[in-house]
Protein backbone atom coordinates (compact mmCIF):
# COMPACT_ATOMS: atom_id res chain seq x y z
CA UNK A 1 0.00 0.00 0.00
CA UNK A 2 1.30 3.16 -1.03
CA UNK A 3 2.07 6.55 1.39
CA UNK A 4 -0.57 7.89 -0.24
CA UNK A 5 -3.46 5.15 0.26
CA UNK A 6 -2.25 4.79 4.12
CA UNK A 7 -2.75 8.54 4.91
CA UNK A 8 -5.63 8.87 3.05
CA UNK A 9 -8.50 7.88 5.02
CA UNK A 10 -7.40 10.13 8.43
CA UNK A 11 -7.39 12.93 5.52
CA UNK A 12 -10.75 12.44 4.84
CA UNK A 13 -11.19 12.50 8.36
CA UNK A 14 -9.99 15.75 8.72
CA UNK A 15 -11.67 17.44 6.25
CA UNK A 16 -15.32 16.03 7.62
CA UNK A 17 -14.51 17.24 11.24
CA UNK A 18 -13.38 20.47 9.32
CA UNK A 19 -16.57 20.84 7.84
CA UNK A 20 -18.86 19.55 10.67
CA UNK A 21 -17.33 22.34 12.74
CA UNK A 22 -18.32 25.09 10.16
CA UNK A 23 -21.59 23.95 9.32
CA UNK A 24 -22.33 23.46 12.69
CA UNK A 25 -21.27 27.41 13.83
CA UNK A 26 -23.16 28.64 10.91
CA UNK A 27 -26.01 26.61 10.95
CA UNK A 28 -26.46 25.14 8.08
CA UNK A 29 -27.01 21.48 6.55
CA UNK A 30 -24.26 20.58 4.50
CA UNK A 31 -21.70 21.93 1.43
CA UNK A 32 -21.99 21.46 -2.69
CA UNK A 33 -18.50 21.64 -3.95
CA UNK A 34 -18.46 22.24 -7.72
CA UNK A 35 -15.00 21.46 -9.49
CA UNK A 36 -15.48 23.93 -11.65
CA UNK A 37 -16.25 24.10 -15.56
CA UNK A 38 -14.72 25.07 -18.76
CA UNK A 39 -14.16 28.23 -20.21
CA UNK A 40 -14.90 29.08 -23.75
CA UNK A 41 -12.16 31.51 -25.57
CA UNK A 42 -13.35 35.11 -26.44
CA UNK A 43 -15.04 34.53 -30.10
CA UNK A 44 -13.28 30.95 -29.77
CA UNK A 45 -14.48 27.69 -30.01
CA UNK A 46 -11.91 26.47 -27.96
CA UNK A 47 -11.48 26.52 -23.87
CA UNK A 48 -9.30 28.16 -21.70
CA UNK A 49 -7.14 25.40 -19.76
CA UNK A 50 -9.53 24.15 -16.78
CA UNK A 51 -8.34 25.29 -13.31
CA UNK A 52 -9.69 22.95 -10.56
CA UNK A 53 -11.97 24.51 -7.44
CA UNK A 54 -8.72 24.22 -4.98
CA UNK A 55 -12.11 23.48 -2.09
CA UNK A 56 -12.52 20.50 -4.41
CA UNK A 57 -9.21 19.25 -4.91
CA UNK A 58 -8.95 19.17 -1.30
CA UNK A 59 -11.04 16.53 -0.56
CA UNK A 60 -9.67 14.35 -3.56
CA UNK A 61 -6.47 14.34 -6.49
CA UNK A 62 -9.27 14.81 -9.67
CA UNK A 63 -7.78 18.27 -10.90
CA UNK A 64 -8.80 17.89 -14.60
CA UNK A 65 -12.28 17.25 -14.36
CA UNK A 66 -14.86 19.85 -14.72
CA UNK A 67 -18.61 19.39 -13.75
CA UNK A 68 -18.23 17.25 -11.09
CA UNK A 69 -19.95 17.93 -7.62
CA UNK A 70 -19.22 16.97 -4.43
CA UNK A 71 -21.85 16.79 -1.48
CA UNK A 72 -20.44 16.61 1.98
CA UNK A 73 -22.36 17.39 5.45
CA UNK A 74 -18.79 16.51 7.58
CA UNK A 75 -20.95 13.10 8.83
CA UNK A 76 -22.51 11.03 5.89
CA UNK A 77 -20.11 9.60 3.45
CA UNK A 78 -19.09 12.04 1.16
CA UNK A 79 -20.96 11.73 -2.25
CA UNK A 80 -18.83 12.63 -5.29
CA UNK A 81 -20.89 13.26 -8.80
CA UNK A 82 -18.07 12.11 -11.14
CA UNK A 83 -18.65 13.70 -15.27
CA UNK A 84 -18.20 10.34 -17.42
CA UNK A 85 -19.92 12.20 -20.72
CA UNK A 86 -20.33 10.59 -23.91
CA UNK A 87 -17.75 11.89 -26.09
CA UNK A 88 -15.60 11.05 -28.98
CA UNK A 89 -13.97 14.65 -29.01
CA UNK A 90 -11.75 14.17 -26.25
CA UNK A 91 -10.46 11.43 -23.49
CA UNK A 92 -13.13 10.52 -21.21
CA UNK A 93 -12.05 9.88 -17.85
CA UNK A 94 -11.89 6.54 -16.49
CA UNK A 95 -14.27 5.38 -13.39
CA UNK A 96 -12.21 5.80 -10.40
CA UNK A 97 -10.19 3.01 -8.83
CA UNK A 98 -7.60 5.18 -7.07
CA UNK A 99 -7.05 5.13 -3.73
CA UNK A 100 -9.32 7.72 -2.50
CA UNK A 101 -12.58 6.07 -5.10
CA UNK A 102 -13.50 4.06 -1.88
CA UNK A 103 -14.17 6.97 0.75
CA UNK A 104 -16.89 8.43 -1.38
CA UNK A 105 -20.57 7.40 -2.77
CA UNK A 106 -19.53 7.78 -6.55
CA UNK A 107 -22.45 8.64 -8.90
CA UNK A 108 -22.25 9.58 -12.89
CA UNK A 109 -22.86 12.07 -14.35
CA UNK A 110 -23.11 12.28 -18.56
CA UNK A 111 -24.72 15.52 -18.91
CA UNK A 112 -23.25 18.41 -17.60
CA UNK A 113 -26.61 20.37 -17.17
CA UNK A 114 -28.33 17.24 -15.47
CA UNK A 115 -26.74 17.22 -12.34
CA UNK A 116 -29.87 18.63 -10.47
CA UNK A 117 -31.07 14.99 -9.78
CA UNK A 118 -28.25 13.91 -8.14
CA UNK A 119 -28.20 17.58 -5.46
CA UNK A 120 -30.15 17.85 -2.53
CA UNK A 121 -34.02 18.73 -3.50
CA UNK A 122 -34.20 21.32 -0.71
CA UNK A 123 -31.32 24.14 -1.37
CA UNK A 124 -32.15 26.45 1.10
CA UNK A 125 -29.49 25.00 3.79
CA UNK A 126 -27.07 24.00 1.51
CA UNK A 127 -24.29 26.18 0.15
CA UNK A 128 -22.54 26.42 -2.70
CA UNK A 129 -18.82 26.59 -2.91
CA UNK A 130 -17.47 27.69 -6.60
CA UNK A 131 -16.53 29.94 -8.80
CA UNK A 132 -19.52 29.65 -11.13
CA UNK A 133 -22.17 31.92 -9.58
CA UNK A 134 -25.01 31.83 -12.45
CA UNK A 135 -24.53 28.32 -12.06
CA UNK A 136 -25.07 28.01 -8.57
CA UNK A 137 -28.34 30.71 -9.12
CA UNK A 138 -29.94 28.83 -11.75
CA UNK A 139 -30.00 26.08 -9.64
CA UNK A 140 -31.43 27.55 -6.87
CA UNK A 141 -28.59 27.88 -4.21
CA UNK A 142 -29.25 30.71 -2.06
CA UNK A 143 -26.05 30.49 0.07
CA UNK A 144 -23.48 31.16 -2.02
CA UNK A 145 -19.74 30.87 -0.80
CA UNK A 146 -20.79 31.84 2.29
CA UNK A 147 -17.87 34.29 4.04
CA UNK A 148 -17.47 32.87 7.53
CA UNK A 149 -17.74 29.10 6.06
CA UNK A 150 -14.75 30.39 3.22
CA UNK A 151 -12.52 31.92 6.21
CA UNK A 152 -12.79 28.68 8.80
CA UNK A 153 -12.06 26.55 5.82
CA UNK A 154 -9.42 28.67 4.41
CA UNK A 155 -7.39 29.55 7.84
CA UNK A 156 -7.76 25.07 8.78
CA UNK A 157 -5.62 25.27 5.82
CA UNK A 158 -3.08 25.99 6.88
CA UNK A 159 -2.67 22.96 8.87
CA UNK A 160 -1.41 19.81 6.62
CA UNK A 161 -2.80 16.52 7.47
CA UNK A 162 0.19 13.73 6.46
CA UNK A 163 -1.34 12.70 3.07
CA UNK A 164 -0.89 16.51 2.21
CA UNK A 165 2.38 16.00 3.74
CA UNK A 166 3.49 13.35 1.53
CA UNK A 167 2.39 14.95 -1.39
CA UNK A 168 4.23 18.02 -0.83
CA UNK A 169 7.08 16.01 -0.79
CA UNK A 170 7.03 14.46 -4.08
CA UNK A 171 6.46 17.50 -5.52
CA UNK A 172 9.41 18.45 -4.46
CA UNK A 173 11.30 15.58 -5.97
CA UNK A 174 9.54 16.64 -9.05
CA UNK A 175 10.55 20.04 -9.27
CA UNK A 176 14.09 19.02 -8.13
CA UNK A 177 14.26 16.72 -10.72
CA UNK A 178 13.31 19.55 -12.90
CA UNK A 179 15.85 22.01 -11.44
CA UNK A 180 19.00 19.93 -11.94
CA UNK A 181 17.88 19.09 -15.62
CA UNK A 182 17.45 23.32 -16.05
CA UNK A 183 20.65 23.90 -14.59
CA UNK A 184 22.37 21.58 -16.95
CA UNK A 185 20.26 23.06 -19.78
CA UNK A 186 21.89 26.20 -18.65
CA UNK A 187 25.67 24.84 -18.49
CA UNK A 188 25.07 23.78 -22.23
CA UNK A 189 24.40 27.50 -22.67
CA UNK A 190 20.72 26.82 -24.13
CA UNK A 191 17.93 29.64 -24.93
CA UNK A 192 15.31 30.21 -21.68
CA UNK A 193 12.86 28.53 -24.07
CA UNK A 194 14.74 25.26 -24.42
CA UNK A 195 16.29 25.30 -20.60
CA UNK A 196 11.84 25.20 -19.95
CA UNK A 197 11.39 22.71 -21.82
CA UNK A 198 14.00 20.64 -20.35
CA UNK A 199 12.36 21.10 -16.91
CA UNK A 200 9.18 19.91 -17.82
CA UNK A 201 10.46 17.17 -19.38
CA UNK A 202 12.54 16.19 -16.48
CA UNK A 203 9.57 16.90 -14.25
CA UNK A 204 6.83 15.09 -16.99
CA UNK A 205 4.43 17.71 -16.60
CA UNK A 206 3.28 20.24 -19.06
CA UNK A 207 3.03 24.02 -19.30
CA UNK A 208 -1.02 23.64 -17.48
CA UNK A 209 0.12 20.81 -14.95
CA UNK A 210 2.70 22.63 -13.22
CA UNK A 211 1.81 24.61 -10.63
CA UNK A 212 2.46 27.95 -12.12
CA UNK A 213 4.33 29.43 -14.94
CA UNK A 214 7.79 28.63 -14.33
CA UNK A 215 10.19 31.48 -14.04
CA UNK A 216 13.17 31.09 -16.47
CA UNK A 217 15.60 34.12 -16.50
CA UNK A 218 18.82 34.52 -18.14
CA UNK A 219 21.26 37.29 -17.58
CA UNK A 220 19.61 40.64 -17.29
CA UNK A 221 16.06 38.97 -17.38
CA UNK A 222 16.73 37.91 -13.90
CA UNK A 223 15.66 41.06 -12.41
CA UNK A 224 12.65 40.64 -14.00
CA UNK A 225 10.59 38.92 -11.10
CA UNK A 226 8.22 37.15 -13.21
CA UNK A 227 9.41 36.42 -16.33
CA UNK A 228 7.37 34.37 -18.25
CA UNK A 229 8.05 35.00 -21.42
CA UNK A 230 10.92 33.41 -22.26
CA UNK A 231 13.31 33.88 -25.43
CA UNK A 232 13.64 31.42 -27.76
CA UNK A 233 17.17 32.98 -28.55
CA UNK A 234 20.21 31.58 -26.48
CA UNK A 235 22.42 34.79 -25.26
CA UNK A 236 26.03 34.94 -27.02
CA UNK A 237 27.09 35.19 -23.33
CA UNK A 238 24.97 33.55 -20.76
CA UNK A 239 26.75 34.92 -17.87
CA UNK A 240 23.55 33.94 -14.69
CA UNK A 241 20.74 31.98 -14.68
CA UNK A 242 17.40 32.57 -12.42
CA UNK A 243 14.88 29.24 -12.43
CA UNK A 244 11.43 29.74 -10.10
CA UNK A 245 9.58 26.73 -10.90
CA UNK A 246 7.74 23.91 -9.01
CA UNK A 247 5.81 20.77 -9.86
CA UNK A 248 2.38 19.06 -8.83
CA UNK A 249 1.50 16.35 -7.09
CA UNK A 250 -2.09 15.06 -6.58
CA UNK A 251 -2.95 19.16 -5.97
CA UNK A 252 -0.62 20.66 -4.15
CA UNK A 253 2.24 22.37 -5.15
CA UNK A 254 6.11 23.05 -4.67
CA UNK A 255 7.71 26.23 -5.37
CA UNK A 256 11.38 26.32 -5.63
CA UNK A 257 14.03 28.99 -6.71
CA UNK A 258 17.36 29.18 -7.29
CA UNK A 259 19.99 31.06 -9.05
CA UNK A 260 23.06 30.54 -10.46
CA UNK A 261 26.60 32.09 -11.81
CA UNK A 262 28.52 30.72 -15.29
CA UNK A 263 31.74 31.67 -13.49
CA UNK A 264 33.68 32.44 -10.13
CA UNK A 265 33.67 36.47 -9.28
CA UNK A 266 31.56 38.33 -7.25
CA UNK A 267 28.16 37.72 -8.39
CA UNK A 268 28.86 33.96 -7.86
CA UNK A 269 29.59 34.75 -4.48
CA UNK A 270 26.87 36.63 -3.44
CA UNK A 271 24.96 33.89 -4.93
CA UNK A 272 25.80 31.89 -2.07
CA UNK A 273 25.90 34.36 0.57
CA UNK A 274 21.89 33.95 -0.03
CA UNK A 275 22.25 30.52 -0.05
CA UNK A 276 23.15 31.23 3.57
CA UNK A 277 21.03 34.25 4.29
CA UNK A 278 17.91 31.36 2.79
CA UNK A 279 19.07 28.84 5.34
CA UNK A 280 19.82 31.68 8.58
CA UNK A 281 16.15 32.66 7.91
CA UNK A 282 14.83 29.31 7.67
CA UNK A 283 16.16 28.31 11.20
CA UNK A 284 13.74 31.36 12.35
CA UNK A 285 10.51 29.32 11.24
CA UNK A 286 9.58 28.43 14.58
CA UNK A 287 6.01 27.92 15.90
CA UNK A 288 4.90 30.74 17.95
CA UNK A 289 7.40 33.19 15.72
CA UNK A 290 5.06 35.85 13.93
CA UNK A 291 6.04 35.40 10.55
CA UNK A 292 6.62 38.89 9.81
CA UNK A 293 9.64 39.02 11.84
CA UNK A 294 11.18 36.73 9.60
CA UNK A 295 10.73 39.31 6.85
CA UNK A 296 11.80 41.98 8.77
CA UNK A 297 15.31 39.68 9.79
CA UNK A 298 15.53 39.22 5.65
CA UNK A 299 15.67 42.82 5.63
CA UNK A 300 18.64 43.10 7.62
CA UNK A 301 20.90 40.46 6.61
CA UNK A 302 20.19 41.41 2.66
CA UNK A 303 21.60 45.15 4.25
CA UNK A 304 24.36 43.26 5.64
CA UNK A 305 25.28 41.91 1.76
CA UNK A 306 24.60 45.38 0.65
CA UNK A 307 27.37 46.81 2.82
CA UNK A 308 29.43 43.32 2.51
CA UNK A 309 29.67 43.59 -1.06
CA UNK A 310 30.10 47.07 -1.34
CA UNK A 311 27.16 48.43 -3.31
CA UNK A 312 25.86 50.16 -0.69
CA UNK A 313 28.56 52.70 1.27
CA UNK A 314 26.62 52.56 4.84
CA UNK A 315 26.76 49.71 8.23
CA UNK A 316 23.69 47.22 7.56
CA UNK A 317 21.52 48.99 10.14
CA UNK A 318 21.99 52.52 8.29
CA UNK A 319 21.06 50.83 4.31
CA UNK A 320 17.31 49.72 6.38
CA UNK A 321 17.23 53.08 8.64
CA UNK A 322 17.49 54.87 5.16
CA UNK A 323 14.69 52.21 3.50
CA UNK A 324 17.45 51.16 0.58
CA UNK A 325 17.04 47.38 0.85
CA UNK A 326 13.86 47.86 -0.36
CA UNK A 327 15.19 48.95 -4.12
CA UNK A 328 17.00 45.41 -4.28
CA UNK A 329 14.50 43.15 -2.74
CA UNK A 330 10.97 44.57 -3.36
CA UNK A 331 9.03 41.37 -2.43
CA UNK A 332 7.84 39.71 0.42
CA UNK A 333 10.27 36.82 2.21
CA UNK A 334 7.49 33.86 1.20
CA UNK A 335 4.19 32.24 1.56
CA UNK A 336 1.80 29.67 2.81
CA UNK A 337 2.38 26.57 0.19
CA UNK A 338 -0.53 24.06 -0.22
CA UNK A 339 -3.33 23.51 -2.45
CA UNK A 340 -2.14 26.92 -3.86
CA UNK A 341 0.86 28.43 -4.68
CA UNK A 342 0.17 31.58 -2.38
CA UNK A 343 -1.72 29.39 -0.38
CA UNK A 344 -4.89 31.00 1.52
CA UNK A 345 -5.59 32.87 4.83
CA UNK A 346 -2.10 34.68 5.13
CA UNK A 347 -3.79 37.91 6.62
CA UNK A 348 -6.39 37.06 8.92
CA UNK A 349 -5.77 36.65 12.49
CA UNK A 350 -8.15 34.23 13.13
CA UNK A 351 -10.40 31.49 11.60
CA UNK A 352 -13.39 34.05 11.30
CA UNK A 353 -11.34 36.05 9.08
CA UNK A 354 -10.13 39.30 11.10
CA UNK A 355 -8.35 41.47 8.87
CA UNK A 356 -4.30 41.15 9.83
CA UNK A 357 -2.58 43.45 6.75
CA UNK A 358 0.77 43.01 6.37
CA UNK A 359 2.66 46.19 8.06
CA UNK A 360 2.74 49.45 6.06
CA UNK A 361 6.63 49.33 5.33
CA UNK A 362 6.40 45.74 3.80
CA UNK A 363 2.97 45.96 1.84
CA UNK A 364 3.97 42.65 -0.16
CA UNK A 365 4.34 40.48 3.00
CA UNK A 366 1.67 36.83 1.97
CA UNK A 367 1.96 36.24 5.62
CA UNK A 368 1.60 37.77 8.76
CA UNK A 369 -0.16 34.75 10.84
CA UNK A 370 1.59 33.15 13.81
CA UNK A 371 3.81 29.86 12.48
CA UNK A 372 2.91 26.98 14.06
CA UNK A 373 3.72 22.95 13.34
CA UNK A 374 2.22 21.15 10.21
CA UNK A 375 2.55 24.53 8.69
CA UNK A 376 4.67 24.41 5.10
CA UNK A 377 6.24 28.09 3.92
CA UNK A 378 8.67 29.15 1.26
CA UNK A 379 11.39 31.39 2.24
CA UNK A 380 12.76 33.30 -1.02
CA UNK A 381 15.20 36.50 -0.11
CA UNK A 382 16.41 37.86 -3.41
CA UNK A 383 18.45 40.82 -4.68
CA UNK A 384 17.92 42.31 -7.92
CA UNK A 385 19.23 45.51 -10.25
CA UNK A 386 15.73 46.38 -11.19
CA UNK A 387 16.54 49.37 -13.89
CA UNK A 388 13.12 51.52 -13.12
CA UNK A 389 13.86 50.91 -9.15
CA UNK A 390 17.39 51.94 -9.44
CA UNK A 391 16.62 54.92 -11.91
CA UNK A 392 14.20 56.23 -8.73
CA UNK A 393 17.41 55.35 -6.59
CA UNK A 394 19.52 57.33 -8.24
CA UNK A 395 17.23 60.73 -8.52
CA UNK A 396 16.90 60.39 -4.77
CA UNK A 397 18.60 61.99 -1.95
CA UNK A 398 19.87 58.42 -1.15
CA UNK A 399 21.88 58.14 -4.17
CA UNK A 400 25.13 59.42 -2.36
CA UNK A 401 25.27 56.46 -0.49
CA UNK A 402 25.61 53.92 -3.45
CA UNK A 403 28.11 52.57 -5.31
CA UNK A 404 27.18 53.13 -8.58
CA UNK A 405 30.30 51.24 -9.82
CA UNK A 406 29.51 47.97 -7.85
CA UNK A 407 25.91 48.11 -9.57
CA UNK A 408 27.03 48.63 -13.01
CA UNK A 409 28.79 45.41 -12.48
CA UNK A 410 26.44 43.29 -11.02
CA UNK A 411 23.41 44.59 -12.89
CA UNK A 412 24.52 42.58 -15.91
CA UNK A 413 23.84 39.11 -13.74
CA UNK A 414 20.28 40.81 -13.14
CA UNK A 415 19.73 39.21 -9.37
CA UNK A 416 19.32 36.40 -7.21
CA UNK A 417 16.76 34.49 -5.66
CA UNK A 418 17.12 31.28 -3.29
CA UNK A 419 13.73 29.89 -2.36
CA UNK A 420 13.24 27.01 -0.04
CA UNK A 421 10.11 24.53 0.72
CA UNK A 422 9.78 24.27 4.54
CA UNK A 423 7.34 21.97 7.00
CA UNK A 424 7.29 23.30 10.13
CA UNK A 425 7.09 20.42 13.10
CA UNK A 426 7.27 21.04 16.52
CA UNK A 427 10.98 19.96 17.44
CA UNK A 428 12.37 21.20 13.85
CA UNK A 429 12.02 22.57 10.51
CA UNK A 430 12.09 19.95 7.43
CA UNK A 431 13.45 22.03 4.70
CA UNK A 432 12.16 19.43 1.69
CA UNK A 433 14.18 21.27 -0.93
CA UNK A 434 17.67 20.64 0.64
CA UNK A 435 16.85 16.75 1.86
CA UNK A 436 16.68 16.01 -1.52
CA UNK A 437 20.06 17.41 -2.46
CA UNK A 438 19.16 20.75 -4.08
CA UNK A 439 21.79 23.22 -2.99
Amino acid sequence: MSVFAQTYPQHIQELQNRTRHALEREGIDGLIIHSGQGKRMFLDDNNYPFHVNPQFKAWLPVVDNPNCWLIVNGTDKPKLVFYRPKDFWHKVPAEPSDFWAEQFDIVFLTQADAVEKHLPFDKSKYAYIGEFIEVAKALGFELVNPDRVMHYLHYQRAYKTDYELHCMREANRLAVDGHRAAKIAFEQGLSEFEINLAYLCAVGQGENEVPYNNIIALNENAAILHNMQVDKQAPADSRSFLIDAGASCKGYAADITRTYSAKSGQFAELVQAMHQVTLNLVDMLKPGVVYSQIHIEAYRQIAGLLSQFGVVNLAPDDIVAQKIVSIFFPHGIGHFLGLQVHDVAGHVADDWGTPNPPPAEHPFLRTTRIIEARQVFTIEPGLYFIDSLLADLKASEQSKYINWDSVAELKPFGGIRIEDNIIVHRERNENMTRELGLN
